[in-house]
């Protein structure tokens, strides 16, 4: 194992760790993968987190849609949509999945989140879609996940969870925490008589200003 490959190992591990203990997750139903060369690194099915080791997390090739991996334990039940997503979306090199409480009550009644706050556009879009339901782990779940992150960083699971993208591990856990934390003020503002959307133009020039703000370097 080279020093670049044990490295990512290690930060899966600490990240899969984070979703705990960020509070935007629970047990292990939450999973992390990230791109290394033409290889998916996973985490492992059904493996406590603060169990997990670096030798643990599972090795699947990009180009193998036969459920074959490398390791001691099988990768993640959900490894069809992570492998699909980092095949056909070069721009990601991290998948962050999870199911935190308000996107996932968002996601049980089949809500897309839309431009309540000027922080959606970090999602790329006007909104975050609500992809729709599938059986956890099949394939038919990955091609609706990848339908409904077109365009865009996110998406919610319909009766399910959510998904970030991410040019690295740090940046699609930062994407899964604001997404939880935008999730949380649009259910808010529905007890309350409900938001006032944001135009497209809004929007717009909400991406536009976020090129020069740093959100695309998170620390």
């Amino acid at each position: 194992m080279t020093k670049a490959e044990k490295a990512l190992r290690d930060e899966l591990v600490a990240r899969c760790r984070e979703l705990n203990s960020s509070g935007i997750n629970q047990g292990t139903s939450g999973n992390i993968s990230v791109r290394f060369g033409d290889l998916m690194l996973i985490s492992p099915s059904a493996t406590p987190y603060d169990e997990m080791t670096a030798d643990m997390v599972a090795s699947v090739a990009l180009d193998d849609t036969s459920g074959a991996y490398e390791g001691p334990l099988k990768p993640s039940t959900e490894w069809r949509f992570h492998q699909k997503l980092l095949r056909e979306r070069p721009d990601a090199n991290a998948v962050v999945h999870a199911h935190p409480t308000y996107c996932t009550t968002l996601a049980i009644t089949r809500r897309p989140i839309p431009a309540c706050h000027y922080m959606i556009a970090a999602f790329g879009g006007t909104d975050v879609r609500c992809a729709g339901y599938a059986t956890f782990g099949t394939e038919e779940l990955s091609i609706l996940a990848i339908e409904a992150m077109k365009d865009r960083t996110a998406c919610l699971l319909a009766n399910h969870g959510m998904i970030t993208l991410g040019e690295s591990m740090a940046k699609a856990m930062w994407r899964a925490i604001e997404l939880e934390a935008i999730a949380k003020q649009y259910y808010l503002s529905l007890q309350i008589g409900g938001p006032i959307i944001l135009s497209n133009d809004a929007i717009a020039e909400a991406m536009k200003s976020f090129s020069g703000y740093g959100l695309q370097e998170t620390k």
